[in-house]
């Protein structure tokens, strides 16, 4: 099979287009869509340089799903997926002492620089994930020429000690390691330090002056990750608006989720973020969708003849969404038991996978057209019902003379909490495609393996001549799609077939998509998909205020019942295949969980 197409950094490629239909008005200002033809020379096309603002100077925030709440917005139509840029290449100006580029205002005035602070930079995210991230994009050329990076967080570390720090994470593509000593070299030489408190204005202050100095008299945009606790979220989101922000490019922010607690937390935390910032320049991270298995989700079924058609009620039996862990809390329980498996994997992770694999198809690939038909699945599903959900927590468990702690063991958990670490639920969507499809969805700590998958199990042949072959399983005789999002990504299809020989003996087998074996190219990191389209503006993975209403008025009525009622999770040990309620629940809907079978 050949390869379609390829490029550097996006496999599509986008161009300006004066047609009035792609332009947006934000603000009272007109937009044309600006599409970048992927980061191949390390550029971007030019244009015209767009700023709005609400009090001169703004942040457009990322919020990644670890805590940062959005309220209701209305959507605007055909929103622009990009800013626009003045003439000029995305750029941000090194410093003169390391890259000797001097900064002469009158020249550099029509190009723009890219600054992108990582807030929370000494913190293991930053140091595991949103660094490495940065430099695999710099690495392949994705990065605009000029960018500058740094770090900021309340430890004391200077420049030489953060790069330090930086360049123990930092790693090559395996398909790619010529000259990844020298690359290494060149991306720390753009990486910086500034030490301050999150709720210091004069802090960020110092931090703009800095910014400032390395963008050298362009046009700045600037993006900030914040990769902080949420109870600080807002605090460093009001002085960094107020204080660094760009004053005539963009300012957008990344921030981690949960989002709120519930409903009530969430409207909390966005009207708190309307505050400093337009819904446009909020940018909520959730980094399942970024992984490449999720993202080839609508390319599965959009642009495949002999999916759409199945793609319903009529031929699919059910939905199960799987995520498992293989390790337990292990020192992070403190922050977990405020949270729980529901909120922190089912409320976000595998309740967005679900809206991408059930929604409509869309107008077009623009993010408001994809986000629109999201938030109308969340929008058509069913309540969710305490007796269509199963908790537990896993206990401690001795296997082969290794004992696994308790939960409870944590010395960062309370003893006797009741927080589940494991969470199956039943979900149903109201609407004419999937009315009465079961949607099964399944996460936990300390199980067998480590996974996430979808998998569709379709209806059984009606009138199966093969019927007596299967004997009275007929599970076996029914097709299943699995898309495998980790570890080993893959796409596989079980079909029935005829054993080679001279009698009429069936077997299952799979027609099988297997990514490592299909192509030698490294999977990107789904950060490094996120941080990319943040610089570009694309919003089209990112949730917006109204979906995250929506999954969390769906959830929110169960955990708020779990919680009053004080409901006991049901116990599994440490590394089973978690507690037996959850096929109770499976059976009810006459389902087989598929990721349990002889043949998984």
């Amino acid at each position: 099979m050949d390869t379609l197409y390829s490029s550097t950094c996006r496999s599509p490629s986008y161009s300006v287009s004066p047609s009035s239909s792609s332009s947006s008005s934000i603000n009272g200002q007109n937009h044309q869509r600006l599409n970048f033809s992927s980061c191949i020379a390390k550029r971007v096309l030019p244009a015209k340089v767009s700023f709005y603002s609400r009090r001169n100077s703004h942040l457009n925030v990322v919020l990644n799903q670890d805590g940062a709440v959005a309220t209701p917005v209305t959507p605007v139509e055909n929103e622009t997926p990009f800013r626009k840029w003045k003439e000029g290449l995305l750029s941000s100006v090194p410093s003169t002492e390391e890259i000797k580029e001097p900064a002469s205002f009158d020249q550099n005035k029509d190009e723009s620089t890219v600054s992108i602070t990582v807030v929370g930079a000494s913190g293991d995210l930053a140091k595991k994930k949103i660094f490495p991230a940065l430099f695999a994009l710099y690495y392949e050329g994705c990065l605009p020429k000029h960018f500058t990076i740094f770090g900021y967080a309340r430890s004391k570390m200077t420049d030489a000690e953060l790069r330090n720090m930086v360049s123990k994470t930092l790693t090559c593509r395996i398909d790619k390691r010529e000259n990844c000593g020298e690359k290494m070299d060149q991306f720390l030489k753009r990486c910086f330090y500034h030490s301050g408190q999150y709720d210091s204005q004069e802090n960020f202050a110092e931090l703009d002056k800095k910014l400032k100095e390395h963008e050298g008299g362009r046009v700045s945009n600037r993006l900030f990750y914040l990769s902080i606790p949420p109870n600080i979220f807002i605090d460093a989101v009001k002085c960094a608006s107020s204080s660094a922000s760009s004053g005539i490019g963009w300012t957008r922010v990344i921030v981690e989720k949960p989002f709120g607690r519930d409903s009530d937390s969430s409207a909390a935390l966005t009207k708190a973020l309307k505050q400093y910032l337009e819904e446009d320049q909020i940018f909520r991270i959730d980094h399942y969708l970024g992984k490449e298995l999720v993202e080839n989700l609508s390319v599965l079924r959009f642009s495949n003849l002999i999916f759409e058609p199945l793609w319903s009620r009529q031929y699919i039996r059910n939905v199960q969404l799987i995520f498992s862990e293989d390790f337990g809390t292990e020192g992070r329980g403190g922050y977990f038991d405020n949270y729980g498996i529901i909120r922190d994997i089912m409320q976000n992770h595998l309740l967005q996978i679900l809206a991408l694999f059930a929604m409509e198809t869309p107008v077009s690939l623009d993010a408001e057209d994809i986000r629109n038909e999201k938030v109308k699945v969340l929008r058509s599903m069913r309540p969710l019902q305490l007796e269509d959900v199963v908790v537990g927590q896993y206990k401690s468990h001795t296997k082969g003379g290794v004992t696994y702690p308790a939960y409870t063991d944590d010395n960062t958990v309370p003893k006797g909490s009741l927080t589940p670490t494991f969470a199956a639920a039943a979900l149903f969507i109201d609407n004419a495609r999937w009315d009465g499809v079961p949607f099964l969805m399944k996460a936990g700590k300390a199980l067998h393996n480590k996974s996430a998958e979808i998998r569709v199990q379709f209806r059984h042949v009606p009138g199966n001549l093969y019927n007596r072959n299967f004997g009275t399983d007929l599970d076996r005789a029914t097709n299943e799609l699995v898309i495998r999002v980790q570890p080993d990504e893959a796409i596989y299809l079980k079909i029935n077939n005829k054993v080679p020989g001279l009698g009429m003996r069936l077997d299952r087998s799979n027609l099988n998509l297997h990514y490592a074996a299909r192509y030698s190219k490294e999977i990107p990191d789904a950060y490094e998909r996120l941080l990319l389209d943040a610089i570009e503006g694309e919003r089209r993975l990112f949730i917006r205020s109204d979906e995250l209403d929506a999954a969390w008025s769906l959830f929110t009525p169960v955990l708020k019942e779990l919680e009053e009622k004080k409901i006991i999770p049901e116990y599994y040990p440490y590394g089973s295949r978690g507690p037996v309620g959850a096929h109770y629940l499976a059976a009810r809907y006459k389902v087989r969980w598929g990721d349990l079978s002889i043949e998984q």
